[in-house]
């Protein structure tokens, strides 16, 4: 708690979002740089783990390929060398391949987080550059050989070998340079060139375009390793920051149905603390507004308890509509459900408005279809949607003016109310102000009587329950119109004929069928 100081709560809470973004900023800064720091290859720390670890997986999986082919290699050199040279050479290059298969499988059972990237890059450097000098070392020792079939098994076999340990060291590229380059040399060395007129010259060339080749590829290779690191990467630190995003997600919801209980429980509570002294005073004004103990002595006493009558009337609104309002946002109100006639309903409402109207001296006309069939609905939410259009309408127009009221079909076989006004409209930018909490247009705020601003969002969740539609049309000095439209599957059509009388239908067609027959 002392790390809040007044700011903070001024500003919300939590810390500061601009210094939020700051650090974070400057902690990817210093990570990028940790990373370039701790690599040599890529630039990105965890592309580079990565490529190690797919020459430790190569060399894994390649261990019994390549001691089959030291085996061979051997088995055929004994023909030129003598058993002992044959063993020792044999012991030295299992020895190298263990040494690398070592490496490999040590750094397999390590943690992202535990592995130098450089150190572990030179040790298999060189392991490998180890393992080159060991198959070179058999080229040098198979010079000794005076027969000429020996050198052209010696760079078939080299030849062999420098193919199979570059697709291995494909992904580290300097371990493909420390394996070629001593096997090249040998290569060079067993072909003893005497002059451009020898025919181990060509051969000579073609080991050199073989040999750059198995570089060109490797490197090839090792690029399409590092794009595949480099996506996977991408890709898991895009899954990372959508678990991030759906944790804080999750998070505020949780905190917004927390905010959202303690709000209805205060509601609730409220509501009790509020009403119990309310009625008190409602009761008494209106007894001391009515003078039902006797006139008053001062007659302007009358006229205070009627205003304190009014105060009480319109708070007791203001909580009512606001307790309306809380139960819908929190998908608490429940709709008893019934049969209801749209056209009955607006009827009594505009024969309980009707004196309002008459005091300003408002026309109402209605209009509707005829034979409308009744809809599935609320009826109390319905008069009260209603209601609160139709309090608005009267309540925004000016003396002498209109309210017009239709009822009717829609195109997609719903029902329609729609209540129009010749009041002073509302701007196209205020809409959207209207249809909000508390909510109120700058024209309705000097031309009308003082509202809570609650009327339209309680009829448009009202009318969302349904899973109707809500439109508020107006233009500046022409009026308003607001149409409340209720979905075809809220219409009740005609019944369906009782089974029974289907039954008997169907027996007595069969009978007439039958005596037809006869």
């Amino acid at each position: 708690m002392n790390d809040i100081t007044a700011e903070m709560i001024e500003r919300g809470r939590g810390k500061d979002p601009r210094a939020l973004a700051e650090r974070r900023r400057r902690s990817a800064k210093v990570r990028q740089a940790r990373e370039r720091l701790t690599s040599s290859d890529t630039g990105h720390r965890g592309c580079d783990v990565g490529l190690l670890r797919a020459y430790a997986s190569a060399r894994i999986h390649s261990a019994v390929p390549a001691t089959a082919l030291i085996a061979m290699v051997a088995a055929l050199t004994r023909y030129w060398m003598e058993g002992e040279l044959v063993i020792i050479w044999t012991v030295l290059a299992f020895s190298s391949l263990l040494l690398c298969y070592g490496l490999a499988k040590k750094l397999e059972r390590l943690l992202d987080d535990e592995i130098n990237v450089v150190g572990w890059r030179s040790k298999f450097v060189a392991a490998e550059f180890l393992h080159g000098l060991v198959w070179a070392a058999m080229a040098l020792l198979l010079l000794q050989a005076k027969d000429p079939n020996a050198k052209a098994f010696v760079t078939a076999m080299l030849m062999l070998a420098a193919a199979f340990n570059t697709m291995v060291t494909a992904t580290i590229p300097f371990a493909v340079y420390a394996t070629i380059t001593p096997i090249s040399l040998a290569i060079v060395a067993c072909l003893r060139i005497d002059g451009m007129e020898d025919t181990s010259l060509s051969l000579l060339a073609l080991v050199g375009a073989a040999q750059v080749f198995f570089v060109v590829l490797a490197k090839r290779v090792h690029h399409v390793t590092r794009e595949g690191l480099f996506f996977r990467i991408e890709k898991d630190d895009l899954i990372g920051e959508l678990e991030q995003a759906k944790a804080n997600s999750d998070e505020a919801r949780r905190r917004a149905e927390e905010a959202n209980l303690a709000k209805s429980r205060f509601l609730a509570t409220m509501s009790h603390e509020l009403r119990t002294p309310l009625n008190a005073i409602l009761g008494f004004s209106e007894v001391l507004k009515n003078e039902l103990f006797g006139v008053h002595a001062v007659a302007a006493y009358k006229d205070y308890s009627n205003d304190i009558h009014s105060s009480g009337q319109h708070l007791l609104m203001l909580i009512n509509e606001i307790l309306d309002l809380s139960r819908v946002e929190a998908g608490r109100y429940e709709l008893k459900e019934e049969s209801v006639s749209l056209a009955g309903v607006v009827e009594d409402c505009r024969h309980l408005l009707t004196i309002r109207a008459q005091k300003r001296g408002i026309e109402m006309i209605e209009a509707k279809e005829p034979d409308l069939p009744r809809i599935w609905a609320d009826e109390r939410a319905v008069r009260q949607i209603v209601l609160n259009l139709l309090t608005n309408a009267i309540k925004f127009t000016p003396q002498g003016g209109q309210v017009t009221l239709k009822i009717g079909w829609t195109s997609a076989g719903g029902q329609y109310v729609a209540i129009r006004d010749t009041g002073p409209g509302i701007p196209e930018e205020e809409i959207a102000v209207v249809m909000s909490s508390f909510g109120r247009g700058t024209l309705a705020q000097k031309n009308a009587e003082e509202g809570t601003g609650l009327g339209l969002p309680i009829v448009k969740g009202l009318v969302d329950l349904h899973g109707g539609l809500f439109k508020l049309k107006s233009r500046v000095r022409e009026g308003t119109e607001a149409i409340v439209v209720f979905p075809p599957e809220r219409v009740m059509n005609a019944l369906p004929k009782f089974e029974e009388e289907e039954e008997a239908q169907h027996y007595a067609s069969a009978e007439r069928r039958r005596n037809a027959a006869a």
